[in-house]
């Protein structure tokens, strides 16, 4: 008698294509009966572990819109919004309002800074305006000045026969004086009073008898005076 043939053990392809030809009877979902129990036990183990999940409890399934937030969290963020809106905290960038009234305070702001810068701009070039009309007037003055001392000069010289001359002389001396006068320059002599260095210029001292040291006694030429400021301090002879 010859030994049995060895056969090759089905290759995994083989198995898989004959249990997809063959596929086993599912077994029921219900639970088994009696005898039949252990057939429909049978049955369910070739379904190959496929076997739908019984029901849940209704209770178990949440309903939609019945999900509610963790415990605290609702709480916490009204907490903090508060304590931010207590303690100043500035608002949310993202609120248009918030960003519209934030550059309005800033437009403000920079809108009064332009408005003060150019008040003192004016208010600066209009002293700076006066102060320059002032030494333009003062250098004129000055230059006038010797020529007047000379008008005066020729007046005191003049003869009685000259008298035509002479009135001619002294009419263009007031026209000067006049104008000088309306812009606000005005001639001084001290004569009598006390030596200021300030608004007098000391050419020489001379004893005097009948003055006490210190008084100006004669008067070379006028001082003239521009308001408040001293064109030309008088030039006089001091008592010693």
């Amino acid at each position: 008698m010859s030994p049995p043939e060895e056969r090759e053990p089905p290759s995994e392809g083989a198995v898989r294509e004959q249990l997809r030809e063959k596929p086993g009877p599912r077994g029921s979902n219900a639970p088994a009966q009696g005898r039949d129990a252990p057939e429909t036990q049978g049955d369910s183990d070739a379904d190959h572990g496929f076997v739908e999940a019984p029901a849940g409890e209704p209770a178990d399934e949440a309903e939609p819109g019945t999900v509610k937030s963790a415990p605290g969290e609702d709480g916490d963020a009204a907490d903090a919004a508060l304590e931010a809106e207590a303690a100043g905290s500035p608002p949310d960038e993202s609120d248009p309002l918030a960003e519209a009234e934030r550059s309005r305070d800033e437009y403000l702001s920079l809108a009064q800074r332009t408005q003060a810068d150019f008040d003192n701009f004016r208010r600066r070039a209009a002293r700076e305006t006066a102060a320059a009309g002032a030494r333009a007037k003062a250098g004129l003055v000055r230059e006038l000045l010797p020529a007047l001392d000379n008008l005066e000069r020729a007046l005191a010289a003049a003869d009685e026969a000259d008298d035509g001359f002479a009135r001619g002389v002294q009419m263009v001396h007031a026209e000067i004086v006049g104008a000088l006068e309306r812009n606000g320059v005005a001639a001084f002599e001290p004569s009598g009073e006390r030596f200021d260095p300030t608004v007098h210029e000391a050419l020489s001292t001379r004893p005097a008898d009948d003055a006490e040291a210190g008084l100006v006694i004669d008067v070379v030429e006028k001082g003239y005076r521009l308001e408040e400021t001293v064109l030309r301090p008088a030039r006089v002879i001091v008592s010693a």
